[in-house]
């Protein structure tokens, strides 16, 4: 679980004034970079949602395209050792679910995180109860990418908050497997969090190093790459 300060969880997000010099252009995704604010009710964002576990919020997930349109995706961390029910609410917001609730059922772990829960490996997949995609949208899941090539809009739920909150910024590289973004106010909750590129695509899962990091303003992702593919592979047969 993202880890994080216990006052940042109570830090109410500042709308910041967009300037002309820190717009994103189109290609990399909605501007400002490196500024939050309470994530628009569009569909787009329709598709990530907050994962539940019981009552309790622990994490974020979004839909992503598939076959059996019954797919989302998260950090491993978020699954792992969950033996209840799990919930997705994909569009939560103050307290409501505008596309319903879906209970989670198959869940696809990495080979990486199954053995040693290895930071490398901290994203997974897991179908839900139903044609979710046919309700949101799903976004395309994309490896290969390199690092830094675009912006990217992050999305998630902090346990804080009812709303979500997004963030757009270049990620840049923490190593050769773990890719890193400044975003502020991303605490407890938005593990699992989708980074999406101005094409739609998922190119980052809010996770990894220190289980998506130690602070709030700054998040990690695994590279996605042969694992992540192999395993998105598994999970739509």
């Amino acid at each position: 679980m993202k880890r994080t300060p216990r006052l940042a969880l109570h830090v109410v997000v500042v709308l910041l004034t967009v300037t002309s010099a820190s717009e994103a252009a189109a290609d990399d995704g909605t501007g400002p970079f490196g500024v939050t604010t309470v994530a628009a009710a569009i569909p787009q964002n329709a598709r990530v949602g907050a994962l539940f576990d019981g009552r309790q919020h622990i994490c974020t997930a979004s839909v992503v395209r598939s076959p059996h349109r019954d797919l989302i995706v998260t950090a491993a961390h978020c699954l792992d050792g969950k033996d209840g029910d799990l919930l997705f609410v994909p569009g939560y917001r103050d307290g409501r679910a505008p596309y319903g609730k879906w209970k989670v059922g198959k869940r696809y772990m990495p080979e990486g995180w199954s053995r040693g829960q290895d930071e490398d490996s901290d994203v997974a997949f897991a179908t839900v109860e139903g044609d979710v995609q046919d309700s949101v949208g799903g976004n395309r899941f994309v490896t290969g990418t390199a690092t830094g090539a675009t912006a990217v809009t992050v999305t998630g739920y902090p346990s804080a908050r009812d709303v979500p909150i997004s963030c757009t910024n270049k990620p840049t590289a923490h190593s050769r497997t773990q890719q890193r973004i400044e975003c502020p106010e991303f605490t407890g909750g938005t593990s699992g969090s989708p980074w999406v590129n101005g094409d739609g695509q998922v190119v980052g899962v809010l996770g990894g190093h220190e289980q998506g990091g130690a602070t709030a303003d700054v998040s990690y992702s695994v590279v996605l790459g042969a694992e992540a593919a192999a395993l998105y592979r598994d999970a739509i047969c």
